[in-house]
């Protein structure tokens, strides 16, 4: 087949090369040029991601893959397109923003001949497949969906770091607008994927047609909903235990004992691309899920909230230096989107703390890129935040932070015998 992929970022230029990987003729193409001519040089443009370059390398010495910044050389005549362009939310009304998206659309539309499968990948609110984009594509091709051309919405349900595995893992969604563009979606994941036997599955490990595109729409945002509302009760469990000279950590690991249970691990911050953003489009069409808004705004109070705690014992954060270790929003993950760091560096600012960065992951010059000062272990400070679960710092002790009067340890990751005769505050222990 000839298939054209929209947006080559950490989910697409995986997919673009899985699809090559299968023997396929792949064209990827995004708006940046930079990330094309890296793409095109066989440089990785994002380091990290297990197997990228191998296979980035392999599939240009085969010739299966090149990249574009022109919908005009992708589109026509592609047997499919996937799209997996960003959707980001507004972080004043929390309603989703599809200007980027609409764009994409746009674009592909303006190109698009008959007998092209589109597959939406992005994670979108429920109904917009067919209440938004397939009636903009109508509008602009001059075709009609369900028979000049098929849409199907097949959610990416990927980890970054994994992809490559995650994609012969777990089942592919599909939900179409139509019985065809069923068939087609179906046929054409079938002879791009390749799929783990997985015994613990009710059916075989392979394409779930799901019947409609609401219904993948909605398994989607359901499944990483269920994160989200799983870490803020770990989170209220963890705010209650610590009040009351309980750790929370024996209590969950005594709960998740029992095969109904399956408590997450309470912590400062839930950051990445997907939990923190899809309950808010869950919630742009369900305004009525209190749960979901709840857990959501329990998670996000929750830098705040050590931050608070960490005043209160030491009397006030005014003057003092503060260092957040870790700007990463996971361990050993590159990435800051929507990351602890930037509301635990405000709330230590707000509380009059002179705070600086750390991150092994980051340079100075990049940490100061994201509005940081960066710290080096083995400076002065007075008091310090763990945000990130780097390895590095599972081994971390006082004299790395001379002068130290606190640790926060936001995600229970440091060894106490080492922190011994310095105050030490963890998430979830009293």
């Amino acid at each position: 087949m000839r298939i054209a992929v929209v947006a080559l970022g950490k989910i697409g230029l995986p997919l673009a090369l899985q699809f090559a990987d299968r023997g396929h003729d792949v064209i990827g193409v995004d708006v940046n040029p930079g990330l094309v001519d890296a793409v095109n040089a066989g440089i990785e443009p994002f380091p990290g991601e297990a197997h990228l370059q191998d296979k980035l390398t392999s599939a240009l010495a085969a010739d299966r893959l090149r990249a574009t910044t022109d919908y005009a050389e992708a589109i026509p005549g592609a047997d499919a397109v996937v799209i997996v362009v960003p959707l980001f939310v507004d972080e004043e009304t929390a309603e989703p923003k599809f200007e980027w998206m609409d764009q994409a659309t746009t674009s592909l539309a303006a190109h698009l001949t008959p007998g092209t499968l589109i597959s939406y990948e992005t994670t979108l609110p429920v109904g917009t497949t067919r209440g938004r984009f397939a009636p903009l594509l109508e509008k602009l091709s001059g075709l009609r969906e369900g028979h000049d051309f098929h849409v199907v919405f097949s959610p990416e349900r990927v980890y970054s770091g994994r992809i490559f595995a995650d994609l012969r893992k777990y089942p592919k969604l599909i939900g179409a607008l139509s019985d065809e563009g069923a068939r087609l979606a179906r046929d054409f994941y079938d002879a791009v994927l390749e799929f783990d036997d997985r015994p613990d599955l009710t059916r075989p490990n392979g394409v779930w047609d799901l019947g409609s595109a609401e219904a993948a729409e909605m398994a989607k945002l359901a499944e990483t909903t269920y994160r989200d509302v799983n870490i803020g009760l770990a989170n209220q469990f963890a705010l209650y235990a610590a009040d009351n000279g309980i750790d929370v950590y024996q209590v969950i690991e005594a709960c998740n004992s029992q095969v109904f249970s399956h408590i997450h691990r309470p912590g400062i911050a839930v950051g990445g691309h997907c939990i923190p953003v899809y309950p808010k489009l869950y919630l742009s069409t369900d305004p009525d899920a209190r749960i979901v808004r709840t857990a959501r705004e329990l998670n996000e109070s929750m830098p705040s909230r050590l931050v608070e705690r960490a005043a209160d014992m030491l009397g006030s954060l005014a003057g003092q230096r503060a260092v957040v270790l870790g700007a990463a929003y996971r361990g050993g993950v590159k990435e800051t989107a929507f990351s602890g760091v930037f509301p635990t560096v405000d709330a230590l600012r707000a509380r009059g703390a002179d705070v600086v960065v750390h991150d092994p992951l980051y340079t100075d010059d990049e940490l100061r890129g994201l509005g940081f000062e960066p710290y080096r272990l083995g400076e002065a400070v007075d008091v310090a935040v763990l945000q990130t679960d780097h390895e590095l710092y599972r081994d971390l002790a006082p004299d790395q932070l001379p002068g130290i009067k606190l640790l926060v340890d936001g995600r229970a990751s440091t060894d106490a015998v080492r922190w011994t005769g310095v105050p030490r505050l963890v998430v979830g222990r009293g």
